[in-house]
């Protein structure tokens, strides 16, 4: 079955010049909701932080993700931009996130934060992780929306034409990156933090979370376009996936190491 791409206009609605954007609200919904579950989460576990401690990471994971998104996003995917004009940088109403990127800034806000308030880095990335994949979710269906990261033309039954990019029918990779990153990832992660966690499992979702996130950000990377500034690195693998390879083996080991 080929369905038509609804078409949605990315601005949900404007104010004179501010405008109210799709993608704009996927952050600012996986921010209110993830720091809300992420009190939740830290009530259920036995000798827990201080809730107001996870208040006040709230502005350093906005900076964090924000500030690394766009330095992780001009850096590796418009290297020749930012070399030729630095201030690229600063030109944000251009749009241009990366997730990878975005990780990058979170796992350094986290690493100051918890060394100022003396608290375990590797329990607050716990619980950063188990709210992530809602903040991933909302990403990508904002994605689909704005028919961005658009996937590979098909002749499976199930695809999407973008009527703005041509009429071939394609993989709404979108959508399925939003399932796997986002759904799939939430229900493993939150199962095993039901199941299993403890005091001595610290650090044990933030290893599943990379290794599971990286596992299907490589998969779905293969029906995906690539970038067409960049193509594909050795004519196989996208920048997403030569970016995901770490976040497979820090996953790893960093399971390896927490002996689960």
């Amino acid at each position: 079955m080929i369905f038509l791409h609804p078409s949605i206009d990315p601005v949900i609605f404007s104010l004179g010049s501010i405008e109210i954007r799709w993608y704009g609200l996927a952050y600012v919904a996986a921010f209110l909701i993830g720091i809300q579950l992420m009190k939740r989460f830290n009530n259920k576990i036995q000798d827990n932080i201080n809730t107001k401690i996870i208040d006040d990471f709230f502005i350093w994971s906005i900076i964090g993700v924000i500030v690394g998104g766009r330095l992780g996003y001009v850096i590796f995917y418009q290297t020749l931009i930012f070399l030729n004009d630095p201030f690229y940088i600063f030109y944000i109403w251009e749009g241009g996130m990366s997730f990878h990127g975005g990780l990058i800034g979170i796992i350094t806000s986290t690493y100051f934060f918890s060394k100022i308030k003396n608290i375990s880095f590797f329990y607050l990335s716990d619980l950063i992780t188990l709210v992530a994949p809602i903040g991933l979710f909302f990403g990508r269906i904002a994605n689909f929306i704005n028919v961005e990261l658009i996937g590979k033309v098909t002749t499976f039954p199930i695809a999407v034409i973008y009527s703005t990019i041509d009429n071939l029918p394609r993989h709404p990779s979108q959508l399925y990156e939003a399932f796997f990153e986002g759904l799939i990832l939430f229900f493993i992660l939150y199962f095993f933090f039901i199941k299993f966690y403890n005091k001595k499992m610290i650090g044990k979702l933030s290893g599943l979370f990379l290794l599971f996130y990286g596992l299907f950000r490589f998969s779905v990377e293969f029906i995906r376009e690539p970038d067409a500034n960049l193509g594909l690195f050795f004519n196989l693998l996208s920048m997403g996936q030569l970016l995901s390879l770490p976040l497979l083996l820090f996953g790893f080991l960093l399971l390896i190491k927490r002996n689960v």
